[in-house]
């Protein structure tokens, strides 16, 4: 209806002042917004989300179909996904469209993403408390979406560690499956260092904790008998730190 009366009002001024109007744009004009421009906005936002994460990424689904029709102007992207979503496995992104820097769609849409990558995975059943060595672990690929968000990707991260649980074999290992080796127990003897670029003091003392390398560990001084705190060096030895 507002279209004929503008195009009326065009003629009429044609007609009263000789004039001819052209490449005037008729109030409501429209545009229309490929399904394929939209599916790029939001592979565009997966693949920028997960580039320096190193994974191998395959978008298997984008759950939207269909061209839209939207006012003409200068037309912007926005895709927003949920804060927790580390850009694989599944979840529900929010696709906003702004023309002229004011929104005229927000669109849901469903995507599934796998990641592939390097992942430590077990070569054979372990028991809970079995301290891994080297041959113990292998390197695979997997999903990340099915293998949990602590996965371990090197093996340095698991070598020498101990299981807190069992682990069956060609698992993916998590970090909080594993605890460091304890080197200091609750009661040993252990050499208590004191030193810095002047002196070197030693002195022995009796740990109150157990302790694996880097450890903080509660020490009594058997001379002093005063109880200080400690970072385990090895299996005997602890260094105050001042």
């Amino acid at each position: 209806m507002h279209r004929r009366i503008y195009f009326q009002l065009v003629v009429v001024l044609s007609l009263l002042f000789g004039m001819v109007v052209f490449a005037v744009a008729a109030p409501g004009a429209t545009r229309i917004v490929k399904e394929q421009e939209i599916r790029l906005a939001i592979e565009d936002f997966i693949r920028a989300k997960t580039s320096n994460l190193g994974v191998e990424l395959n978008i298997r689904k984008i759950g939207y179909k269909g061209d839209l029709t939207i006012p003409s102007g200068d037309v912007e992207y926005e895709v927003k996904a949920p804060q927790q979503w580390e850009g694989w496995g599944n979840s529900s992104l929010a696709v906003i469209i702004r023309v002229d820097n004011r929104v005229v769609k927000n669109i849901p849409v469903r995507v599934e993403v796998e990641a592939l990558a390097d992942v430590v995975v077990t070569t054979r059943q372990m028991e809970q408390g079995e301290v891994i060595s080297e041959t113990d672990v292998a390197i695979q690929k997997r999903d990340l979406a099915s293998v949990g968000s602590k996965i371990c990707r090197n093996p340095s991260e698991a070598v020498g560690k101990r299981l807190k649980r069992s682990v069956r074999g060609n698992a993916a290992l998590q970090s909080d499956q594993m605890g460091k080796l304890p080197l200091v127990k609750s009661g040993q003897l252990v050499t208590i260092l004191l030193e810095n670029e002047l002196i070197r003091v030693t002195a022995t003392g009796r740990s109150k904790g157990a302790g694996a390398a880097g450890d903080i560990v509660m020490v009594q001084n058997l001379v002093s008998q005063k109880d200080v705190q400690a970072r385990v060096l090895d299996s005997s030895t602890v260094r105050v730190e001042f």
